[in-house]
């Protein structure tokens, strides 16, 4: 049977009910972040009981930093939604130019924790140093580590959209790997509010 692009391209008009991707990853999705949601009501009570040490612990960070990661995300999420949009208008190439971007925002944002957790560390505030650098290194490298994961599955995507046309099903596929990012980013978000602002 001989792969089409029929169909791709959302009506317009009307209410849009349809959830993007598979339910499997809705589900992956909501219990990663209930099990974050875990991590940072954890961090919130143990905060309460040393607020002087974690907020001379988060004066040591360079919010800078933390904020281009966080434009980095946004950016790349930015370039993801835009990837999708016209994905379903059949402009692959297109797809895959912004799909490159997200790609090269999640490099620069691995760039920019590599230098931070350096600097860090060659100051003497690694992960044994109190609890606020225990949950800053640990928070954030698992938060790196979906962000190495959602890498591999923008490369992924981007292989879909080398296809001469899509299915329906590679459309899922896309969507499940759009859907992914975006909670990293949002993910991301939090941690950013949390672990650098909030005193």
């Amino acid at each position: 049977m001989p792969r089409t692009a029929v169909g791709l391209e959302r009506p317009r008009g009307g209410a849009d009910t349809h959830l993007p991707g598979e339910i499997g990853i809705w589900v992956f999705i909501l219990g990663d972040m209930a099990a974050f949601g875990l991590f940072f009501t954890v961090f919130v009570h143990d905060r309460g009981r040393h607020p002087q040490l974690f907020d001379a612990s988060r004066d040591t960070l360079d919010v800078s930093l933390g904020a281009a990661n966080t434009v980095l995300l946004l950016t790349g999420s930015l370039c993801v939604a835009l990837a999708m949009q016209v994905v379903r208008q059949g402009r692959l190439r297109l797809a895959r130019r912004w799909l490159l971007g997200a790609i090269a925002t999640a490099v620069g944002f691995v760039g920019d924790k590599v230098v931070e957790y350096a600097e860090l560390l060659s100051r003497g505030h690694g992960p044994t140093r109190n609890h606020f650098y225990m949950y800053f290194f640990m928070f954030t490298a698992i938060h790196l580590f979906h962000l190495l994961i959602g890498s591999v599955v923008l490369v992924a995507m981007r292989q879909v959209c080398r296809r001469q046309a899509l299915t329906h099903a590679d459309l899922r596929l896309l969507e499940n790997g759009a859907s992914y990012w975006h909670m990293v980013d949002l993910l991301w978000i939090v941690l950013f509010a949390l672990l650098y602002l909030v005193g």
